[in-house]
């Protein structure tokens, strides 16, 4: 097995949860805790956990394009989400969304060349009463105006 050996115990933790022959349940599972690790899963991860729960690759990557909270390249130290949903939308976040591209040099889907910042787009962050939303990392910031996003990513620096 290739990189997620170490992790190898904890998975057989997660195992002992499940009836005799259900391992492949683990799938979703295993591919977080592998990006908690590493901040992306990369394509030996995929092999190795196809290896090792005995699924086809094709099931994995399956898994991958279907859940967008699930990486395949590094990101920045600061991962910055951008919710544009229609609540989002109509607050303000297309507006937060090219103020953050203009400040940060970068647009959707792109990382910073120091590598400090990631900026995407999320379809909705499930917090539609206090929009826009932003999120850091796994931190929701909400009800921003360009001062809050401008002291946060000062206080981000």
């Amino acid at each position: 097995m290739r990189p997620v050996k170490h992790l190898i115990p904890e998975f057989e933790r997660l195992k002992t949860r499940l009836p005799p022959g259900h391992d492949a349940t683990l799938l979703l599972p295993c591919l977080r805790r592998i990006q908690e690790d590493r901040g992306y899963i990369d394509n030996s991860d995929i092999d190795g956990l196809a290896e090792y729960l005995g699924v086809p690759r094709i099931q994995i990557e399956e898994v991958l394009s279907f859940y967008s909270m699930l990486r395949r390249r590094p990101i920045g130290r600061w991962h910055l989400q951008v919710c544009r949903n229609v609540s989002c939308s109509m607050r303000g976040a297309e507006w937060l969304l090219e103020h953050l591209s203009e400040r940060l040099g970068i647009g959707p889907g792109e990382t910073t060349a120091d590598g400090r910042f990631t900026l995407s787009t999320v379809e909705c962050l499930g917090a539609c009463g206090t929009a826009p939303v932003l999120m850091v990392n796994e931190v929701y910031h909400e009800n921003l105006g360009t001062a809050d996003l401008d002291a946060l990513i000062a206080r981000l620096d």
